[in-house]
């Protein structure tokens, strides 16, 4: 739980991804400031499970319902199924994200979508289909990546689906500031996620003298940021991308 006070409570946020990694952290960094979630899942799991046995246990107002952004009629009716619960929504965070590892020659066009429907796709149709639904003022608030900005090799279907977000971003703060609706986006670094699971000790070691301060982040610490672009200290930051990476 954040150690500062956001004041989000009585706010409904919407969390796609929720279950695991930076998407759980910041479900439950909500729920302990007051916030009513609605967080979304693909597959149900064992993650999604304690998630929800975690909320419970703390009596936070809070919904998982099951989601496949990539599919416009599933974010429309997550919406919907939202508002139902907790009301008109406050902000968006548009977290989900899938990644792989393949150099171009054998990159294909299957997987090129996959990646870019989840990241970005995604994205445009929960913002999309959360649109009609949103109080006077709002927040959306995108996970990009570090990689955004640097690149990196085998992973040019990611790369490019995050420097996307953070286009999309831009383009929003625009298009919806006259409406009081304000869109970031967070550039996050390495991060101790499942993703990093597979990395060799070695390879880490490598990441951790990448970075500035010579360690992977921790997903609550990129909670923290989305919480301060969500809340009214960030009242006049829109069409930001903040970089949360250590110093990469």
């Amino acid at each position: 739980m954040s150690a500062l006070n956001f004041a989000l409570a009585g706010r409904h946020v919407l969390v796609t991804g929720g279950s695991r990694g930076i998407g759980r952290a910041t479900v439950l960094a909500l729920a302990g400031q007051g916030a009513a979630v609605t967080a979304c899942y693909v597959n149900e799991s064992e993650q999604v499970e304690s998630l929800r046995r975690e909320l419970k246990a703390r009596g936070a107002t809070g919904t998982l319902l099951r989601c496949d952004i990539r599919a416009y009629d599933q974010a429309e009716r997550f919406c919907a199924d939202a508002v139902d619960a907790h009301g008109p929504i406050d902000a968006v965070v548009n977290n989900a994200g899938v990644i792989s590892h393949l150099p171009l020659a054998d990159l294909d066009p299957d997987e090129w979508r996959r990646i870019l429907d989840t990241n970005l796709t995604g994205a445009y149709h929960l913002t999309r289909a959360a649109l009609p639904h949103f109080a006077a003022t709002g927040s959306v608030v995108n996970i990009s990546s570090a990689v955004a900005h640097h690149g990196m090799p085998g992973a040019a279907h990611y790369v490019a689906s995050k420097a996307g977000v953070m286009g999309l971003t831009r383009a929003l703060a625009k298009e919806f500031g006259g409406r009081g609706i304000r869109v970031n986006c967070v550039a996050s670094g390495l991060v101790e996620t499942d993703q990093m699971d597979a990395v060799t000790p070695e390879g880490r070691a490598r990441y951790e003298q990448m970075i500035s301060l010579h360690r992977l982040g921790r997903p609550e610490e990129i909670a923290d940021v989305v919480l301060f672009l969500i809340s009214d200290a960030a009242r006049y930051v829109t069409g930001a991308t903040l970089d949360v990476d250590g110093g990469i």
